[in-house]
C-alpha cells in the first residue's frame, strides 16, 4: 500500500459563500473603478479651468434721469461695471414707474444728432460702460411730470446675470 496524498480535497469546489463574495467584488469592482477614473478626470478639467469660465458680476452705479424741459422724452443713464472674468449683455431697460423705456445710442448723419433704438448692449468682462447723452442711454418716451431729486426705480435685465434693480436720481439735463 503506497502512501500517496489525496487529491480529493484539491477537487472540493469552494464553499458558497466564497463563491459569492469573489463574485460580489468583481462585480462592485468595474464600476467603483470607472466613478474613480471620472472624478479624477472631472477634477482635472475643472482645475485646468477647461470647465467654463466664471460668471460676470455686474454693478450698477450713478443712476440718474433727466428731468424732461418737456413731456415728451427723458433719457436715463447708468454706470455699469463688470468685476467678473465673462462678459454680459444688457438686453433691457424696464421701470414699473415709467411708460416706455428702451435702450438707444445717439447717432451724427450729414451733421444732425439723432436717437436709435439699440437691441442690447455688450459689457466686456473686467470694464465699465458709462452711459452718456453723447452715446449709450436709455430712452423714455412720454414719462410723468419729474423734478430734480425724485427717484424712480429702474429694473436692468442682463442675459446671464438677471434682473439688477437699482434707484435713479432725477437731476436737470445735462448733469
Amino acid at each position: 500500500m503506497s502512501s500517496t496524498p489525496s487529491t480529493a480535497s484539491a477537487e472540493h469546489p469552494p464553499p458558497p459563500w466564497r463563491r459569492l463574495t469573489a463574485g460580489a467584488l468583481n462585480a462592485a469592482l468595474v464600476p467603483l473603478v470607472t466613478c474613480v477614473t471620472a472624478l479624477m478626470l472631472l477634477t482635472a478639467y475643472t482645475t485646468a479651468g477647461a470647465a467654463g469660465e466664471p460668471p460676470a458680476r455686474i454693478s450698477v452705479s450713478n443712476a440718474r434721469i433727466f428731468v424732461p424741459p418737456n413731456s415728451e422724452n427723458t433719457a436715463a443713464f447708468f454706470d455699469i461695471t463688470n468685476s467678473g472674468a465673462a462678459g454680459d449683455v444688457l438686453k433691457s431697460v424696464s421701470s414699473p414707474e415709467l411708460g416706455v423705456t428702451m435702450l438707444g445710442r445717439r447717432v451724427t448723419k450729414n451733421g444732425a444728432g439723432r436717437m436709435e433704438p439699440l437691441e442690447s448692449l455688450t459689457i466686456p468682462a473686467r470694464s465699465r460702460v458709462n452711459m452718456t447723452p453723447y452715446g449709450v442711454d436709455v430712452m423714455v418716451m412720454n414719462p410723468p411730470k419729474l423734478k430734480p431729486g425724485d427717484k424712480i426705480s429702474f429694473d436692468l435685465w442682463f442675459r446671464d446675470s438677471g434682473q439688477v434693480t437699482v434707484e435713479a436720481v432725477t437731476v436737470p439735463p445735462q448733469s
